[in-house]
């Protein structure tokens, strides 16, 4: 049976990392934990699980950081996932599968479920949301994004029918905190892209967001929930785009 290595990157994350760790240990036979700076029982959490830990000094982006977590895996697999996610019976069954089948692909993309405060997103653009989270370790990387990161697979590419589990916005003080973060790293990235915007631009930018979200991909189905997702994925937008059009001005 080929090895599975699960990585995870981390920053104060003990109120989620045990689901996280636990829903893997049945299936992977090492776990690589690479955190920035806990200060919680994040690590403690980590290291009741066997995990390898590394703790480097410096944050290169959520990209760098996922490859760093690949280069101390010695799997002949990765799986990848946040601290805020986990899996349940039928996708650590499909995983399983994949380790014993000698004809399997080379990587695997699976739907994720995403929460909001609690509330599972059906609509919105947020599900089904497929990400590639399994794949050969000499065969697939991470690309260097600062956020937003993906995986690159030189070969072919499945997918599973089972989902990850997401608790993507946890509480409204989560939201403004990830808004925050997320818009001035991806307004960086587009900086160094080029990009260029104006404040009017930044405006629009996030009414289309809101618009495409709530109406274009029937966010208004979810309701309240439906609301609260179009609500974020306007703020940061505009958040992002202001970003840039202030950095333009100086």
């Amino acid at each position: 049976m080929p090895r599975l290595s699960l990585i995870v990157i981390t920053k104060n994350e003990e109120a989620s990392i045990e689901r996280c760790l636990r829903s893997a240990a049945g299936i992977a036979d090492e776990i690589v934990v690479v955190d920035s700076g806990s200060t919680d029982r994040t690590l403690e959490i980590a290291r009741g699980f066997g995990a390898k830990i590394l703790e480097p000094k410096d944050w290169p982006g959520f990209g760098p950081q996922k490859s760093r977590a690949q280069d101390a895996a010695s799997g002949d697999w990765i799986l990848s996932l946040d601290s805020d996610e986990w899996m349940e019976e039928g996708l650590i069954a499909e995983i399983k599968a994949v380790l014993e089948d000698s004809s399997a692909a080379l990587g695997y993309r699976m739907p994720r479920r995403n929460r909001f405060c609690g509330h599972i997103v059906r609509f919105g653009g947020w599900w089904p949301d497929h990400v590639l989270r399994l794949y050969r370790r000499d065969r697939g990387r991470f690309n260097n994004n600062l956020v937003h990161e993906s995986v690159i697979v030189e070969g072919e590419v499945r997918t599973l029918k089972n989902p990850i589990e997401h608790n993507t916005i946890v509480s409204a003080e989560d939201a403004n905190g990830k808004i925050e973060r997320y818009a001035q790293i991806a307004s960086q990235e587009l900086l160094a892209q080029g990009r260029s915007a104006s404040a009017p631009e930044a405006l629009l930018r996030g009414a289309a967001a809101y618009l495409r979200s709530f109406v274009l991909q029937l966010g208004f189905l979810d309701g309240a929930t439906g609301l609260r997702v179009a609500s974020y994925q306007a703020r940061y937008t505009y958040k992002k785009w202001a970003a840039v059009a202030a950095a333009k001005a100086r």
